[in-house]
C-alpha cells in the first residue's frame, strides 16, 4: 500500500469516529498493525515484537480496526453503474445493459491442518476462493470470501445470488464473465473455442 493511500485510509478511519488514538498508540500504528496481520499473515507474537506492544493490546486494536472497516463496507464497495447506449468509452459501449464483470480470484491463506485438504488448489497453493463484481471504472462492486480453494466457480457464484444480501442482477440487465462461468440470460460468457484479443 502507498503512502498516501495508508493516510487516506486512516484519516477516513479517525473521522468515522470509532478509531481514536490513545496515550501509547496512534490511529497511523493501530492500522499499521492491522494491515501487517492482514496482508503478510503475521502472527500476534510477531506482531507485538515488531511494535513493541502487548499481545492483549494487538488483539485489541487489530479487532476494534477490523469491526471499523467491515462497517464502511458501503464507503469502500463502488455502486452498480449500467452501460448505456451513450457510453464514451470504446470498450464497453457495445454492451448495453451490461452491469459490470465478474471474476473469481484465489487468495493465500492459513488454516488448521485438519482443514488443509479443502482448500488446496491443483497446483497445491492453500488459497481461499473469491467472487470479485468490478464495474467498468475497475472499482469493487461485490466481494464474497470465504469458499475453499477447491470450489468450482460456478458453486461460489450460485452462494451469491441465494443469499439474501447477495448478488442481484435486474431484469433485462447481465454480467460479463469467463469461461468458468455457465452462460446463461444474466451471465454472458465468452464463445468456447474462440480467441479473444485485448484490443476486442
Amino acid at each position: 500500500m502507498g503512502r498516501n493511500a495508508f493516510h487516506h485510509l486512516c484519516y477516513m478511519l479517525e473521522q468515522s469516529g470509532s478509531i481514536k488514538a490513545i496515550k501509547n498508540m496512534s490511529v497511523a500504528e493501530q492500522v499499521a498493525m492491522f494491515l501487517n496481520v492482514l496482508s503478510y499473515r503475521k502472527k500476534n507474537c510477531i506482531v507485538n515484537h515488531d511494535f513493541i506492544k502487548s499481545g492483549r493490546s494487538v488483539s485489541k486494536h487489530f479487532h476494534s480496526v477490523l469491526i471499523v472497516v467491515c462497517k464502511m463496507h458501503t464507503v469502500f464497495l463502488a455502486k452498480t453503474t449500467l452501460i448505456t447506449d451513450d457510453c464514451p468509452d470504446p470498450c464497453w459501449k457495445w454492451l448495453k445493459g451490461c452491469l459490470s464483470a465478474l471474476d473469481g480470484t484465489f487468495i493465500d491463506v492459513q488454516v488448521p491442518k485438519h482443514e488443509k485438504g479443502h482448500y488446496h488448489t491443483c497446483k497445491g497453493q492453500v488459497v481461499v476462493n473469491v467472487l470479485i463484481v468490478s464495474n467498468s471504472n475497475i472499482q469493487f462492486i461485490y466481494i464474497l470470501s470465504g469458499w475453499e480453494g477447491n470450489a468450482a466457480d460456478n458453486c461460489v457464484l450460485q452462494d451469491a445470488i441465494h443469499r439474501s444480501r447477495g448478488l442481484h442482477v435486474p431484469v433485462g440487465n447481465y454480467y460479463l464473465c469467463d469461461n468458468g462461468y455457465i452462460n446463461a440470460e444474466v451471465f454472458l460468457t465468452p464463445y468456447k473455442g474462440v480467441w479473444y484479443h485485448l484490443r476486442e
